[in-house]
């Protein structure tokens, strides 16, 4: 964003709580653009044989992870969790259990992960071109963003 959403004065730097931000430079605006972190709820769906790990169709590389999606506006995490499960995989939700919360910076996310079982026949989504079931004793996670809820739900097994 380069300029006031507010005034459409140009956006400059402005030191705010020892922090560079990008603020409007017309006197008396005071518009900062915060940069703040968008909530991704993240669901590790469990179903008969293993947990699904699935490509995006918008991904280049051939790349799986758990199944992920935006916190609506007043929607609580858990109930996204449930949707997004329906919605992406058209599965229908047993149980969801908070598996922790993780900062994401390279995506300027934070991300509520939940341990979700399910049971159904797996459709995919727009979204969604191609899945796996990895049996639980195969999962690994990885160091950064989602794979974090899963290390640690697999330590907590």
């Amino acid at each position: 964003m380069n300029y006031c959403p507010q005034c459409a004065q140009a956006l400059g730097d402005v030191l705010i709580d020892g922090e560079i931000r990008k603020g409007c430079s017309e006197p008396g605006c005071g518009y900062v653009l915060w940069n703040n972190p968008t909530p991704v709820v993240a669901m590790i769906v469990e179903v008969e044989g293993g947990v699904v790990l699935a490509h995006n169709a918008a991904w280049k590389h051939n790349f799986y992870s758990i199944i992920t999606g935006f916190l609506e506006c007043r929607e609580d995490p858990k109930e996204c969790a449930q949707r997004e499960t329906e919605e992406e995989l058209g599965l229908t939700v047993r149980s969801s259990t908070l598996v922790g919360v993780y900062p994401f910076a390279q995506q300027n996310q934070v991300i509520i992960a939940y341990h979700v079982e399910a049971e159904g026949e797996i459709t995919l989504n727009h979204e969604l071109d191609d899945y796996k079931i990895i049996p639980k004793d195969k999962l690994k996670g990885w160091d950064m963003g989602t794979g974090l809820a899963i290390n640690d739900w697999l330590a907590s097994q």
